[in-house]
């Protein structure tokens, strides 16, 4: 089934061509179902790649799944045009009287500063706690994640020795719960990251129930409130060619950074970067949109309240 999105987004058409069925407004209109709403709060400074990556991740399921993006209104936008944002981004306040079948909130470049040195925390704090009763599931990403385990748990992220760089071997725990249904039991995922909320500070804390970490990476993957939150500490969602493109960045700035681990053969920037964490990055998000959003969701939204 479709991705729905507005017709003129940009990403669309190269969806199209990676044969990716995606939906305009119009066509979107004649379908008679019930569409799962999606929200994606994107604070990535590069959004138009962040927009497609989500979207390739989104896209693997048989639901129809209508997508709206949303941007903060306490930070200015440096990489993305005010075109873009005004024409395909809606702020909080345009949308907090709604309500929606599941969420995602990026991560952002602002990991190493303090939370509330970040110039929009007060508002995400504000955008967390209405998830809890407007919105079925949510997915906190990387730093959302560390942002999220510190607002509701009070779990301190720390700085790492050197940065979280590459692929890494993650083990699934609690295989029964449905969000790990058909992962292996080891698997590869990216992570990129100069931060870190200890492993042990998670297993600590009652209310949450770890899925799937690493040794050398720990958290990759933990859940809480019955899968109402989510808590993904890596990257399932970059493309080929995203730590590709971080790594000759920041060697072209001069910045320390190590080759990221495990992606390419025999460790050498001349290859074509390995893609070995599409699979299990698309069951984690067709399980989440089929056992935490489409099946836990109530079929009116609006007659139906949330548990806080």
């Amino acid at each position: 089934m479709p991705i729905k999105i507005q017709s003129d987004l940009p990403v669309k058409e190269i969806l199209e061509r990676e044969n990716i069925f995606v939906m305009d407004e119009n066509r979107a209109l004649h379908q008679d179902i019930r569409p799962i709403n999606i929200l994606i709060l994107n604070l990535m400074p590069l959004k138009e790649e962040t927009e497609l990556q989500l979207l390739r991740s989104l896209s693997n399921t048989p639901l129809q799944v209508d997508v709206t993006f949303m941007t903060v209104e306490s930070h200015e936008s440096r990489n993305t045009s005010m075109s873009h944002l005004n024409k395909f981004y809606q702020t909080f306040p345009e949308l907090k009287n709604l309500k929606f079948d599941g969420m995602i909130i990026t991560g952002a470049p602002v990991e190493q500063m303090a939370f509330e040195e970040v110039d929009y925390w007060k508002e995400l704090e504000e955008i967390m706690n209405w998830t809890k009763s407007h919105v079925t599931s949510t997915i906190f990403l990387c730093w959302a994640a560390q942002a999220a385990l510190y607002h509701f748990y009070g779990l301190q992220k720390k700085p790492l020795e050197s940065k979280m760089f590459g692929l890494f071997w993650h083990k699934v725990l609690n295989r029964k719960i449905p969000l790990v249904r058909g992962f292996d039991d080891m698997f590869l995922a990216p992570h990129s990251r100069h931060t870190e909320v200890p492993i042990a500070d998670i297993h600590a804390c009652s209310e949450l129930t770890v899925l799937a970490e690493s040794e050398e990476a720990g958290l990759f993957l933990a859940m809480a409130d019955g899968g109402r939150k989510i808590f993904v500490m890596g990257h399932p969602e970059y493309d080929r060619i995203t730590l590709d493109g971080e790594y000759k960045r920041d060697l072209s700035k001069g910045l320390p950074i190590d080759i990221p681990k495990n992606y390419y053969r025999d460790d050498n920037a001349q290859y074509r970067p390995l893609l070995m964490w599409r699979a299990h990055a698309n069951n984690l998000y067709t399980n989440w949109l089929n056992y935490y959003v489409y099946q836990s969701t109530p079929y009116d939204l609006y007659g139906t309240p949330f548990i806080e």
